[in-house]
């Protein structure tokens, strides 16, 4: 147990008392002590009981009256700040709680937990070695560890802020691999360029096209079948027509069109456009559905486009013997999302860009060689400093939690969570099949979700698809819900969609 002495004076905690500076580490150590029991309490013990509430809802007006957000021209005292730190925990959604079935993420793992507090308290930046010697070792083996999962022997890879930057990253090393001029001529450089994924895909591809200049009209929706994967069929349809409609048709002829004068490029670029991407999907969003990724490999091989494989949420079937098939020919991608804090309670952030290329050319995509950081006459070896991967410069340790998890559970440990989750939602499928009035119509979906935020029984998602009204989607994602919690779910929409149902 840490003691440490009170004093009643602190105005704050990081101010020097008396004019004796040392007094600031030991006021600070004590209120951090004091405010890790109120998380403890609050947070993850509570937060964690199915007894008590998934969240205390209040409106936007009344939820600021009780936290008193305001900022103040003074600092507050030790016993207002741990107010402050009660209310918070107290009034946030409970996302560790068994019933909180909103988002693709869900639950705690208290070894990755304590991975993101070390991770907090050392407080260091992700980008050369001389700054973060003991993680960039264990990015290093981590990355190692996931390609070997994928199939990949060699490779490369970084640690990412979210699987949205992961697909932007895939699509930029895409292009630069089909258009290195692009990084320093700017999209004079190249013609349009064409990409494709599937109509279940996340929408950050079509924000990354927006953002790399790519533009949304070149995004290509492929189609679906009724499970929500795609349809291989489609999407080499879409490819060849688009090749009929551009002017050149593969990159080598792009190579040489593009040293043709301006004025005549300018007509081109009005001319159809070129393919230089599909993405596949393995998890979507909404389905959980997973793409045919060899047949989609064939098409990719057969046109030489770059295969991406967005599995932020489905990667961690990797871990599962029974259920990586899956991603059968994972191993034929060119680059794969995937973020380990969903299905495998990480916690948020975890998320990881894997390359197959293993000639740099991540580094020599996104590079800008800032003398102040990598500096060419270091006394270690410089591909330590793994900064210039990143579009950012600062760039948070992700790794540590994983790698805490990973070695406390193991790799066993892990396929087993992904199992446990696999074999929920099919006693959930089954359990619901034999109830009656689980087709929601019309606008019960919504009066329903109201209905359970303010209670706080629980919280599930629900949204449309297609041509198909609202519904309910159900996230099974923590290896700490069970089958009464299944139950639980089905007892509960009928419970507050009863009158709604009769009333149809």
């Amino acid at each position: 147990n840490l003691s440490f002495p009170i004093v009643e004076s602190m105005n704050g905690v990081n101010g020097p008392q008396n004019g004796q500076p040392h007094l600031e580490h030991a006021d600070g150590q004590y209120f951090l002590t004091e405010a890790y029991k109120v998380i403890l309490e609050e947070v993850l013990c509570k937060g964690t009981d199915v007894k008590e509430k998934v969240c205390d809802w209040h409106d936007p007006e009344e939820l600021s009256a009780l936290l008193d957000l305001e900022l103040r021209e003074g600092g507050e005292s030790h016993h207002q700040l741990l107010q402050r730190v009660r209310d918070v925990a107290k009034y946030s959604v409970k996302t560790n709680h068994p019933r909180f079935f909103n988002q693709l993420f869900a639950g705690v793992d208290y070894h990755s937990l304590a991975g993101r507090f070390l991770t907090e308290a050392l407080n260091t930046s992700q980008y050369t070695y001389e700054v973060a010697p003991v993680f960039v070792l264990m990015e290093n083996v981590m990355l190692t560890k996931l390609r070997s999962m994928v199939g990949w022997p060699q490779g490369d890879g970084i640690f990412c802020p979210g699987g949205s930057v992961s697909n932007m990253y895939a699509m930029n090393v895409a292009r630069y691999r089909a258009y290195p001029q692009v990084k320093v001529q700017g999209l004079w450089a190249v013609p349009r360029l064409a990409a494709f994924t599937s109509q279940e895909s996340h929408y950050s591809l079509c924000k990354a096209a927006s953002f790399l200049g790519i533009g949304l009209d070149n995004v290509f929706m492929v189609k679906v079948n009724e499970r929500g994967c795609m349809i291989p069929e489609d999407l080499d349809e879409k490819i060849e027509l688009a090749r009929s409609q551009a002017r050149v048709h593969s990159v080598e002829e792009t190579q040489d069109f593009m040293q043709t004068d301006l004025l005549e490029l300018l007509p081109f670029l009005t001319q159809g456009a070129v393919p230089f991407l599909v993405s596949a999907t393995s998890g979507t969003t909404i389905q959980g559905a997973f793409d045919p990724l060899d047949r989609i490999a064939d098409i990719c091989d057969k046109n030489k486009l770059w295969m991406h494989v967005d599995a932020a949420w489905g990667g961690s079937v990797l871990f599962s013997k029974k259920h990586k098939h899956l991603m059968k020919g994972i191993e034929r991608a060119d680059s794969l999302a995937w973020n380990p804090h969903k299905m495998l309670l990480a916690g948020l952030q975890c998320c990881v860009f894997l390359l197959k290329d293993n000639t740099d050319l991540l580094k020599q995509c996104h590079c800008a060689n800032a003398t102040y950081l990598f500096q060419q006459d270091k006394f270690y070896d410089m591909r330590m400093d793994t900064g210039d991967k990143s579009v950012q410069c600062g760039r948070k340790v992700d790794c540590l939690k994983l790698w805490l998890m990973w070695k406390a559970v193991g790799t066993e440990g892990l396929a087993e969570r992904v199992d446990k989750v696999f074999k929920l939602a099919r006693y959930l499928v089954r359990e619901m099949s034999k109830r009656e009035g689980f087709q929601l119509v019309n606008e019960v979906a919504p009066v329903i979700k109201e209905r359970m935020m303010r209670k706080g029984s629980m919280m599930v998602g629900y949204q449309p698809l297609r041509e198909k009204v609202n519904f309910f989607r159900m996230v099974i994602i923590s290896p700490h819900i069970s089958q009464e919690d299944m139950d639980f779910f089905l007892d509960e929409i009928e419970r507050l969609g009863k009158d709604l149902y009769n009333a149809l």
